[in-house]
């Protein structure tokens, strides 16, 4: 079946159509979308794409950064306000995917895809969509109710500026390196007051049917010092809450078995 293709200069003419046209989809990098397309995916049969020169902004506002949808991989890694990003970001793919693939594009991506989003959920990234003015969804309701947003057109990210990059820590767990995809990923914001860490977020990545933040490890880890107690703690209720699936690339009880020794070499530092 063909598939047409329809441009639009601004996101919100592109957001108007895509409500009245279910079998639609937005075009960004087509990273993945484009793979649906070869295989003969029945499901939609229009690709809207948007070249709306907002969607590829990066912006100061206030305290945060914001990030517009059409930004590539490549694009933050190069971007000098957004280092604590750069590491997520290059590991999506390899340099020709991360070229293209595109920040709204990672955040809707379904397991085991959506690196760069995991690290977004432990930095408390906040999520805008067309039609909502400035108004900016929180990374965790975005993520429960993702499935019921598809029908939105995600139009930037904003997330916290970070004045010690290194307060952002990610890993990636994968069995082909370095372009493999994550049968695990995770990502810890460790920011410090005197000594001790203050606001500790931690999210995994394919350990669920989005990127999620593990509560038990944050009430472990909260108001530490980091050291071997706290990381012990921390492993020690590395998967509580969870239920990591099975799939073809690791059973649910592998992920469970090496969740907390990934969470300690994170916590040490050893992400190389």
């Amino acid at each position: 079946m063909p598939v047409r293709v329809e441009t639009f200069s601004q996101v919100e003419e592109a957001a108007r159509a895509l409500s009245s046209n279910q079998k639609a989809r937005i075009y960004g990098g087509g990273t993945i979308l484009m793979r649906s397309v070869n295989e003969g995916d029945q499901s939609f049969d229009t690709l809207f794409r948007l070249t709306d020169p907002t969607l590829k902004d990066i912006r100061s506002e206030g305290d945060r950064v914001l990030i517009g949808a059409a930004v590539t991989m490549a694009e933050i890694i190069r971007h000098r306000d957004l280092s604590f990003l750069a590491d997520a970001a290059r590991a999506v793919g390899g340099p020709a995917i991360r070229t293209t693939a595109t920040i709204a594009g990672n955040l809707l991506a379904p397991p085991p895809y959506g690196d760069l989003a995991t690290a977004l959920v432990a930095l408390g990234a906040e999520v805008r969509f067309a039609g909502q003015g400035s108004a900016n969804v929180p990374i965790d309701e975005f993520m429960r109710d993702r499935e019921s947003r598809k029908g939105s057109v995600v139009t930037a990210v904003s997330v916290p500026r970070l004045a010690d990059p290194t307060a952002l820590r990610f890993l990636k767990v994968t069995r082909v390196k370095p372009k493999g995809v994550a049968l695990m990923s995770i990502a810890a914001l460790l920011p410090r007051a005197g000594g001790r860490i203050d606001g500790f977020r931690i999210a995994y990545g394919n350990m669920g049917p989005t990127p999620l933040r593990v509560a038990a490890v944050e009430r472990a880890l909260e108001g530490s010092s980091l050291d071997e107690a706290g990381i012990t703690r921390a492993a020690a209720v590395a998967t509580e809450g969870l239920d990591p699936p099975t799939d073809a690339l690791a059973s649910a009880w592998y992920r469970r078995e090496v969740a907390p020794v990934h969470l300690r070499r994170l916590l040490l530092g050893q992400t190389g």
